[in-house]
């Protein structure tokens, strides 16, 4: 009897740990671009992370000083799997919340690109082509961006095109002095849009500079220093989409030539070592990315 109360025992304490160890990794996945809290929403996810260490620590002291009997083992063991279920119900819910939001932003942004048939899909292919992008980073990279931030700011990095009137949008031809100054406001304007937006202010200067080059001659003239990673990678997905993407006053180019493009502006434009890694993933995968509206 004693070998089947210490198993069970046993077995809750691994549950118990496994289910803190899910809980630091929910905490760490928190600090996206969507569910951005509040300092008072983190000194609630402190405690609960106390509350289960303190719980494991108790699992532990039962089972190291304590006379446990069937039925507190019972509890225990109960208890660890009813902890579990739990967090895989709450962790369920964030990420289907999530998904829900990401998937208004999509339709929101497809409605703000049907305005501008050179725009038209163009945000979803960038949106692809990062996430696509991230895969094929290096961890280190990988590491110092969230994923999902990534993702809404590739999303929404031209959602400041809205401010920006149709008829230069619009316009077949090249732009003037005037009208570029004008096109040249639209990471500015979207940074404004978003400002309601308290969940997204992470990723507004991501999106504000991912027209910065690395030579300084961006927009803003920021240092290959000063301009933000994901920034970085974003501008390369961007340029590899407007090349390769049909636009009313150029034909699209083919894969290869991008590439060639890519690598021609990589270390004046673009990072050359993001450059380099995006090109190396392969033609058929990127081609993929392309949404549906542009087929």
């Amino acid at each position: 009897m004693k070998a089947i109360i210490y198993s069970m025992i046993a077995a809750g304490i691994l549950i118990m740990v496994t289910n803190i160890y899910r809980y630091i990794r929910f905490m760490q996945n928190m600090r996206d671009a969507f569910p951005k809290g509040k300092n008072r929403s983190w000194m609630w996810k402190t405690v609960g992370l106390l509350l289960l260490v303190f719980f494991l620590m108790g699992y532990i002291a039962v089972a190291a000083f304590g006379a446990p009997d069937l039925m507190v083992a019972g509890i225990l063991f109960g208890g660890s799997i009813f902890v579990a279920i739990v967090l895989t119900i709450m962790f369920d819910l964030i990420e289907s919340i999530k998904d829900n939001c990401l998937s208004v932003t999509e339709v929101l942004i497809g409605v703000i690109e049907a305005r501008d048939p050179n725009l038209n899909g163009h945000s979803r292919f960038v949106q692809n082509l990062t996430m696509l992008f991230y895969d094929y980073l290096p961890t280190d990279i990988r590491k110092e961006i969230n994923q999902m931030s990534l993702e809404y700011a590739a999303l929404m990095h031209d959602v400041g095109k809205l401010g920006i009137p149709e008829k230069i949008l619009n316009k077949p031809g090249k732009l003037t002095d005037e009208e570029w100054k004008i096109m040249k406001q639209h990471p500015e304007l979207g940074v404004k849009f978003l400002e309601p937006l308290h969940s997204f202010s992470s990723i507004r200067p991501w999106i504000k500079y991912h027209h910065e080059r690395i030579d300084g001659k961006g927009y803003y003239g920021l240092s290959e220093q000063e301009i933000p990673l994901p920034a970085k990678v974003i501008a390369v997905a961007d340029t590899y989409s407007a090349i390769v993407m049909r636009r009313a006053y150029k034909e699209p180019k083919t894969h290869e030539t991008a590439i060639n493009i890519l690598h021609d502006i990589a270390g004046t434009q673009l990072d050359t070592h993001l450059v380099d890694i995006f090109c190396q993933i392969p033609k058929e995968k990127l081609l993929a990315c392309v949404p549906p509206s542009l087929y």
